[in-house]
């Protein structure tokens, strides 16, 4: 079912170490927990089973959720400190159970960290990672998301990301970081709650300071308001919460960066680390499993 839902996930063969410590080609492997690369798309792939066809030699490799730091990222910058990587890796296996393999959809506003906060929770999982954004570009052969709404519409757009996540609602142990406008369409939410859904809720404030600060040419929404770049990136934020505010609460679970800084004593959301965040994002994940199977 999972390989016909998304057909593109087909990765080369891969490489592994003999006694020796030598790097060998094999002539197929499926990994059972680690980080592969497709196209332009890194993808933590998470699979059953271990297959050598060509050689028998032993194998050494490495599982993301058990060996490699969930900081410790090739797109971030980040450093965590290692309380809070152990109680990341304790949460993780306190929610395991009650998860039993269901996808994770991280919604949000533009900016807010679905896709940091996303590689970190599928490390400590052992879930596969997928930029809903990052699919539908590969459907228009490669084309930016700031150039299908340029050339083809919003419409075209929001029709493509619907199929993206109708496949991805037929698969498990992913984690999903979707665009900020996915909630809009009352039929995304039928195939995201097939999972369990998270919404990241960052102050607009914060969000005009981070997207200001790298740049809007890579966001389409943000194109229209005149003013100093953080001005009228705040303006549009704010007028897209307040048209996307309720479709959001229809997560099932909410984490507010409010919240977690004023329970860390932080005068600032900036100052909160991504793996801060995907605790928080856990523990609520955790309450909801909790509470729909009846524990509280």
């Amino acid at each position: 079912m999972e390989s016909k839902a998304i057909q593109r996930l087909q990765f080369p063969a891969m490489v592994y170490s003999d006694k020796g410590g030598r790097t060998v080609p094999s002539g197929s492997l499926n990994m059972s927990c680690g980080f592969m690369e497709h196209k332009k798309l890194r993808v933590f792939v998470s699979v059953p089973s271990v297959k050598i066809q060509q050689r028998n030699l032993p194998l050494k490799i490495a599982c993301s959720c058990n060996k490699v730091p969930a900081s410790t990222l090739k797109s971030e910058s980040f450093k965590t400190p290692l309380s809070e990587e152990l109680i990341l890796k304790s949460k993780s296996k306190e929610v395991e159970p009650y998860l039993s393999g269901r996808c994770i959809y991280l919604v949000g506003m533009m900016g807010s960290g679905k896709t940091t906060v996303g590689k970190i929770l599928s490390q400590v999982l052992c879930y596969s990672f997928f930029d809903s954004d990052t699919l539908i570009e590969e459907e228009v052969d490669g084309t930016s998301v700031a150039d299908i709404f340029k050339h083809y519409g919003e419409t075209f757009f929001r029709d493509k990301e619907t199929e993206v996540l109708r496949k991805l609602s037929m698969t498990h142990r992913h984690v999903i970081s979707t665009g900020g406008g996915a909630v809009v369409r009352p039929i995304n939410w039928k195939y995201m709650h097939k999972g369990v859904s998270i919404w990241l809720d960052v102050p607009v404030e914060a969000l005009a300071q981070r997207i200001t600060a790298v740049g809007t040419n890579s966001r389409p929404l943000l194109h229209s308001e005149v003013g100093d770049a953080y001005t009228k990136t705040f303006m549009r934020l704010s007028s897209l919460f307040e048209e996307r505010s309720q479709a959001y609460a229809n997560a099932n679970a909410k984490v507010s960066l409010e919240n977690i800084a004023a329970k860390l004593g932080q005068k600032d959301v900036s100052d909160l680390t991504p793996t801060a965040i995907a605790i928080e994002a856990l523990e609520q994940i955790l309450g909801f499993l909790k509470s729909e199977d009846g524990y509280c």
